[in-house]
């Protein structure tokens, strides 16, 4: 599953890298076993208990509905992703393959959603609560910026595309292999999928925090929010970014010992490859951890969940055959 590059060699003692190795492997295992069915089911159970009565969701819940399909989507990328290459042995995983070439797209279209929609939704909580009155944060307005965010994520992963179709043509490789750079590609995907983020993020929870202490006169007039909304807010942006930073950090490793330029021995390749292992695994565990935090502090989740249960009961119901219009046929 996992790989060890570490092969003894240069004086290094292998053994700590393949207990880590081991380690990672159990929690792959584990993660599939449990995380990625859990993952599935509560993120399937978010967008439908929301999307079963579109007029009332909130602003939040569109944001959350949105961080729920990214979140289905890497569930589908995570047996792929961690098992390995080395699992599949196929040609498949060969460099030039469309796998190889749409697994780490799809992974950074899911990993920009999921970044964008928590900051977005720190931004617009704060509007809310400092302009309760203007409906500048509303659903409507919401489910526009999450097609935004969509599309701005898969234009983001526009650049692996477009070599992976340049490499197909046998005439222009020496100019495809000319603009293939995994070091401008890794700055690019830490300052779009992270910085920004990660300081709008920020700058939504420092405005939040500010405004909870001052008491003014549209608070009194539109009255505090629910505590427990404000605990999923700060609940949910942590745990995504806590989550994600790791793998932002890898990429901000690789891109500052590709800009120094020097060839790394084993022992720091290994120590890069699983520390780029182990914070993808991290961030493959933000899709089950999210809708968690939204079914047990939500306070409106079990309700909906109860109306998705009596509307396809009822669904049910009504595709069954009438058992009292039947009449008994006699000789």
């Amino acid at each position: 599953m996992w790989s060890c590059p570490l092969n003894g060699t240069g004086g290094e003692d292998p053994l700590p890298c393949l207990h880590l190795q081991r380690a990672l492997s159990a929690l792959s295992l584990l993660y599939l076993l449990s995380g990625v069915p859990l993952g599935l089911g509560y993120n399937a159970l978010l967008l439908l208990a929301n999307l079963h009565d579109p007029g009332g969701m909130t602003m939040p819940d569109v944001y959350f509905a949105n961080m729920a399909a990214a979140g289905l989507l890497l569930c589908a990328l995570a047996p792929a992703q961690l098992l390995g290459p080395g699992a599949a042995g196929g040609a498949a995983w060969d460099p030039g393959s469309e796998v190889h070439v749409s697994l780490p797209v799809l992974f950074n279209v899911a990993a920009l959603v999921a970044l964008y929609s928590a900051a977005l939704l720190g931004l617009d909580c704060y509007i809310e609560r400092a302009l309760p009155r203007t409906y500048m944060s509303s659903a409507y307005n919401t489910r526009h910026v999450c097609g935004f965010v969509w599309g701005g994520a898969l234009l983001a992963g526009f650049s692996s595309l477009l070599f992976h179709i340049c490499s197909h043509v046998a005439a222009r490789l020496v100019e495809c292999a000319r603009m293939r750079d995994a070091a401008a590609d890794d700055a690019i995907m830490l300052l779009v999928g992270y910085l920004v983020p990660g300081l709008a993020a920020l700058y939504a929870l420092a405005l939040l925090a500010r405004v909870r202490k001052e008491d003014t006169p549209l608070d009194r007039d539109a009255g505090r929010p629910d505590p427990s909304a404000h605990r999923l807010l700060v609940a949910t942006v942590c745990a995504q970014f806590g989550l994600w930073t790791p793998h932002y950090l890898t990429l901000l490793g690789r891109t500052v010992l590709a800009a120094r330029g020097k060839a790394l021995d084993g022992h720091h390749v290994g120590t890069l490859v699983l520390a780029k292992d182990l914070s993808r695994f991290l961030a493959f565990a933000s899709s089950a951890v999210v809708p968690l935090l939204y079914r047990h502090l939500d306070r409106n989740f079990p309700g909906k969940l109860r109306r998705l249960m009596k509307k396809l009961r009822r669904g049910h119901q009504s595709c069954s055959p009438d058992q009292a219009g039947v009449q008994p046929v006699t000789a």
